[in-house]
């Protein structure tokens, strides 16, 4: 039977000696947004056979992740079926990628029904596309940036440190009040999980940068790693009205990020026009496709 514990800050060695060694991509491994969100999900995490399994809810739906390791797939996932059962709940498995479904209809053929739902899916994109801009593509990524440094030629750039926090929040309430929203609850669980990641900076190993503009912070934005070569940007937020802020931000942290870095992971759109909109426009080099996975009936 498997054991289940909550996950804690002090469990992220154990985490990332899974995550950081994985190819996988999602952003759902990022221990800063397993930890940040965990009030929300209420994770928790179990080892078995040289897998790490994730457990959590979603709209008090229980649902696991797929695992993270090497070995024998089979009996992992028949343990997660058996503790699903255990709880008198049915199973389901989210955040299922393309690869991940086929590992899965491999190992069970025609056991499992699969839907994705393109709200959730990852926006990936290559380091050096963001870090460079470079070609007839990105243009009008190029224009902006220009247009910021004719604007505002003393600007500055900072890395992000923990003494900045309080900026960063007041920014962040400031962001929230000039721009029209509908959902404030998911709103509020966002302002919940940065500043909790804000307030563990260091133990969350994070990684960011400031945009100020006349001494006053006009962008900040933060992440942290996925697995060796793929980096989450887990927020980023700028004064919409200082123009070109956002481009900014985005071209100014990309580049200083270690080359190492191939895929840089800039999180769903949520379904949100806009948000889709100014994701496709940085020419993603993937869009990763998330499935829910439940079982078939009699199967």
């Amino acid at each position: 039977m498997l054991q289940f514990k909550e996950l804690t800050l002090a469990d992220k060695a154990t985490i990332q000696g899974y995550t950081l060694t994985s190819n996988r991509r999602n952003c759902d491994l990022s221990f800063a947004n397993l930890c940040s969100w965990r009030f929300l999900y209420q994770t928790e995490f179990a080892e078995m056979d040289g897998y790490l399994i994730l457990r959590f809810r979603l709209n008090e739906e229980l649902s696991y992740m797929m695992p993270v390791g090497q070995g024998n797939l089979q009996p992992v996932i028949l343990a997660m079926i058996a503790d699903a059962e255990s709880l008198g709940l049915p199973f389901v498995m989210r955040g299922v990628s393309v690869r991940m479904r086929a590992d899965l209809e491999q190992t069970f053929p025609d056991k499992f029904q699969f839907e994705s739902n393109r709200d959730y899916a990852d926006y990936i994109y290559l380091r050096d596309d963001l870090a460079t801009l470079r070609g007839k593509k990105f243009q009008a990524k190029r224009n902006h940036v220009n247009k910021f440094l004719r604007l505002y030629p003393d600007f500055t750039y900072y890395e992000l440190t923990p003494e900045l926090v309080p900026e960063c929040l007041a920014l962040e309430a400031q962001w929230t009040a000039e721009t029209q929203q509908t959902n404030m609850a998911a709103l509020e669980s966002e302002r919940r999980s940065m500043t909790y990641a804000l307030e563990h900076f260091h133990e969350l190993d994070l990684v960011g940068g400031v945009l100020c503009v006349a001494g006053k912070m006009a962008a900040f934005t933060y992440g942290t790693p996925i697995n060796a070569f793929t980096f989450d940007v887990c927020v980023e937020k700028a004064d919409t009205n200082i123009e070109g802020a956002y481009a900014m931000i985005n071209y100014e942290f990309a580049r200083r990020l270690p080359e190492h870095y191939q895929f840089i992971n800039r999180e769903e759109d949520l379904g949100i026009a806009g948000l889709r909109q100014a994701k496709l426009s940085y020419q993603p080099h993937e869009i990763l496709e998330k499935h829910r996975v439940t079982l078939i009936a009699n199967k």
